[in-house]
């Protein structure tokens, strides 16, 4: 199939392949004589791979980690979960932040009235004094 038709079937737009490509993520493709690339049934499930992993979080580089952990299926999965592991301890530092971020604007929006003047406003003081 040519690339049109893989980014139909995948949901992945024509310049992501070619860039998963450039990025060795997908296997170089065959070319027909007229240059066109040539893509087959490995390709779609290696980019169906690829997508669920971003969903996941993982980067790119992390997915081509994954991908060359994946075509060694005989082999023991401790290094696919090694990954992974550090991919939920990341997902979960990144979370801890974002509820301390949380906390913190829902702290400064009950403390401000919404009207008044802006000098008197705690949510810009707090902001002036975090600049300072």
């Amino acid at each position: 199939m040519k690339i049109g038709e893989l980014s139909r079937r995948t949901g992945i737009g024509i310049d992501t392949v070619r860039y998963y490509e450039r990025q060795g993520l997908m296997r170089p493709a065959n070319r027909m004589a007229s240059g066109y690339r040539l893509f087959d049934e490995q390709d779609v499930a290696r980019l169906h791979f690829i997508r669920r992993a971003k969903v996941l979080g993982f980067t790119l580089e992390e997915i081509g980690e994954l991908l060359a952990l994946s075509d060694h299926r005989d082999e023991d999965m401790a290094s696919m979960k090694a990954v992974a592991t550090a991919r939920l301890a990341d997902v979960e530092r990144r979370l801890a932040e974002l509820e301390r971020m949380r906390d913190g604007l829902r702290t400064l929006v009950d403390a401000c009235p919404g009207h008044g003047a802006m000098a008197r406003c705690p949510i810009l003081n707090a902001l002036v004094e975090d600049a300072a």
